[in-house]
């Protein structure tokens, strides 16, 4: 047979030129694109390194900003709070001072209305007894046809209303 007598002479040439063919493959892709490609992806590996690591410091110093922003808004909010108690007693002894004047005020003028009435009163009272002196006086005069003594009279009234 003839086919396999050729196989041996076009067997070695077809080895040879595969083994030249990935000779070649070999060396320009993995000495000259694989260094490359491993060249850029240590490179990106190192970029996204860096920028978590310059994340990292950044959220660091944002968490570090907002405490002590926390710190000086409670230490402003207490002193607010120590603002408004101190002006909500001031507003408490000025109101206190206000009502203890107003009070003794009004004491005083309940204490001349008092007087007033006392005096409207004992006035009125001296009047009725007045009258009703008069009027006993003029009862008795009419009734029993006999004159009393205004004293007398006075002094019966009085028993009468205060007895």
């Amino acid at each position: 047979m003839p086919q396999i007598a050729q196989l041996g002479e076009t067997y070695a040439s077809q080895i040879f030129w595969i083994l030249v063919i990935f000779g070649l493959v070999f060396f320009v892709i993995g000495k000259g694109m694989v260094p490359q490609v491993m060249a850029t992806v240590a490179l990106r590996d190192k970029q996204i390194s860096d920028d978590l690591a310059a994340a990292e410091a950044v959220r660091k110093a944002a968490e570090t900003e907002e405490e002590s922003w926390r710190k000086r808004e409670n230490d402003n909010r207490a002193q607010a709070q120590a603002i408004i108690a101190a002006a909500k007693a001031d507003a408490a002894k000025a109101s206190e001072g206000r009502l203890a004047e107003v009070g003794a005020r009004l004491d005083a003028q309940l204490a001349e209305a008092d007087a007033r009435i006392a005096s409207a009163r004992d006035a009125a009272l001296g009047e009725i007894e007045t009258v009703a002196t008069e009027a006993a006086s003029e009862i008795v005069s009419r009734l029993a046809g006999v004159s009393v003594n205004a004293e007398a009279a006075r002094s019966a009234v009085k028993e009468a209303l205060h007895g």
